[in-house]
């Protein structure tokens, strides 16, 4: 909601001055020609400052009568705005470092005696993102802390919130942990992340020696243009994931049919808990293992969620069979159970002998890729391409067409990612996988639903995901830096900001489309007739 008071009154006043005495281009001395006022809201205070303004008299000069303002006004606050940078640095650790909400920032400045609205946290909020990606991004912070290392590792990859939406580039430090560079992308094309890494190289002070990405192609063939002699590393988790994806298709199919066969499990639940008694008692522990086993859903490459399904029903069937020998007979509801657990089981018992082959070919890949005896590069090619030359020998002996295309689609993608695979293996500075820049899109995301309550990547991420990925990641990363902003940042801060509002119009017109598409066109229609008319 807007403020519904005026605005305090100050409590205190102060006066600056430029310190330029002369002016830089003719080294006239500058006149004194007027005072401006304005208010700022700090944290401890309601300042009127007074600032002196001046301006070069000399027709001839290029700088004639522009005016020169008090330098120390920008380390005070943003111009045309109303709040301090300690007010912008505060919201900033309130929402990143400790997940307030909006309403919870609001709260917070209100019990400190800043007199804000509501809407206006928001507002704020843009802004430290904007200034702290600047800070983060400037020269000087990077040359201290690259230079301390002596070299950088690249992971590049892209978070695109939806599918249609443009792509948000990441280029990140693997041994720093710092953003070098995030920006929005209508596509993730090679020319697109070329332009990406080209700048990067240009703005780092020390060498790259290797870069780490996914299995797209199009970020390859970027990253061998615009950094030629730079190994590229292939995340073993990306592989993983693509070439064992039939094969986890499969499992979730055996899974999906073994499922739709114990689904009375939840009936007979139902039922013992209308009873009270011993024997319903063990029929809710018995029906809450097999719920607890349906529920369990894991991850691929490596998490065969099926085979778990199969392999732990197997074992509450098993205690039941145990407990039928030992008492002689089951109560009514455990016989049901094992009833339904033993149907299930036999009905899908074909299903499972081809993938959990096909799972060991996986498990024994990720095992050798993982390289606990720390072997050399060589030597772990040279047994992967013998698991290979086994594997397309399983294949062509398998009695199942689908076995053999599940394996031999493993063979053809490890073919595609087979340069990249390696190069971990020659320096510890070389990461397996690029799982630490996933780890970053998921952290944001899960920090923006701490703080947000949104289950989903906000709309606004496509806009200012650029700077909002970077000021959360450097908020929580390096919390004792603050808001140190460069001198003259001012300038660079309305690019930025310029940059972002090009990207909120363009957002603005899709709205506006979805809202009335007739009005839309009809206006496109008269500016498109326009413009085709003779000047």
């Amino acid at each position: 909601m807007a403020r519904r008071r005026r605005r305090p009154r100050p409590t205190q006043a102060k006066t600056l001055t430029p310190v330029v005495a002369r002016c830089p281009e003719c080294g006239h001395l500058l006149w004194a020609t007027e005072s401006k006022h304005r208010t700022i809201t700090t944290l401890n205070a309601v300042t009127r400052l007074t600032l002196r303004i001046r301006r070069c008299p000399n027709p001839d000069c290029s700088r004639y009568h522009r005016p020169y303002r008090p330098e120390a006004e920008s380390l005070l606050a943003l111009p045309h705005h109303e709040f301090g940078l300690d007010v912008l640095a505060l919201v900033g650790r309130l929402r990143h470092a400790e997940h307030r909400s909006v309403p919870e920032i609001h709260q917070e400045l209100t019990r400190r005696g800043v007199a804000i609205a509501l809407r206006s946290v928001s507002n704020l909020l843009d802004r430290y993102d904007e200034l702290r990606a600047l800070a983060t991004a400037d020269r000087a912070r990077l040359q201290s802390l690259l230079s301390k290392q002596r070299r950088v590792v690249l992971a590049i990859d892209g978070l695109q919130p939806d599918v249609g939406h443009e792509v948000l580039g990441v280029v990140r430090d693997c041994l720093s942990g710092e953003i070098l560079l995030a920006r929005s992308l209508l596509a993730a094309t090679v020319e697109d992340l070329k332009a990406l890494l080209t700048e990067v190289r240009q703005a780092l002070p020390v060498p790259i020696v290797a870069a780490i990405s996914d299995g797209q192609d199009s970020t390859r063939k970027a990253i061998a243009c615009a950094l030629p002699g730079v190994p590229n590393q292939q995340g073993h988790f990306h592989y993983l994931r693509e070439a064992a994806r039939p094969i986890y298709e499969a499992d979730r199919h055996a899974k999906k049919e073994l499922k739709k066969r114990v689904r009375g499990v939840r009936a007979l639940a139902r039922q013992a808990e209308k009873e009270q008694s011993e024997q319903a008692e063990v029929v809710r522990d018995y029906g809450a293992a097999v719920r607890s086993a349906l529920t369990d859903d894991g991850r691929p490459p490596l998490a065969a969620s099926g085979l778990k399904l199969q392999e732990r029903l197997g074992q509450i069937a098993a205690s039941l069979d145990r407990v039928q020998v030992l008492a002689g007979a089951l109560p009514v509801g455990l016989k049901k159970l094992r009833q339904l657990l033993r149907r299930g089981l036999e009905e899908t018992a074909a299903l499972w002998p081809a993938v959990r082959a096909a799972y060991r070919w996986v498990k024994q890949v990720a095992r050798l890729l993982k390289n606990r005896a720390k072997r050399p590069a060589q030597e772990v090619r040279r047994r992967l391409s013998e698991i290979l030359r086994r594997m397309r020998q399983a294949a062509a002996r398998a009695p199942e067409a689908s076995v053999c295309e599940q394996l031999g689609h493993f063979v053809k993608v490890t073919k595609s990612y087979w340069p990249g695979l390696f190069r971990c293996y020659a320096s510890k500075d070389i990461p397996r996988t690029n799982n630490d820049l996933e780890h970053l899109f998921g952290s944001h995301r899960y920090h923006e639903r701490r703080a947000s309550g949104r289950r989903r990547a906000s709309p606004g991420l496509v806009v200012a995901g650029c700077v909002r990925v970077v000021s959360g990641l450097a908020t929580r990363l390096r919390p004792e830096e603050g808001l140190r902003l460069p001198p003259g940042y001012v300038e660079g801060w309305r690019q930025s900001r310029a940059g972002l509002e090009k990207r909120r119009e363009s957002r603005r017109q899709q709205r506006r489309f979805r809202r009335d598409p007739v009005t839309y066109l009809k206006k496109l229609e008269e500016l498109a007739v326009q413009l085709s008319l003779p000047p």
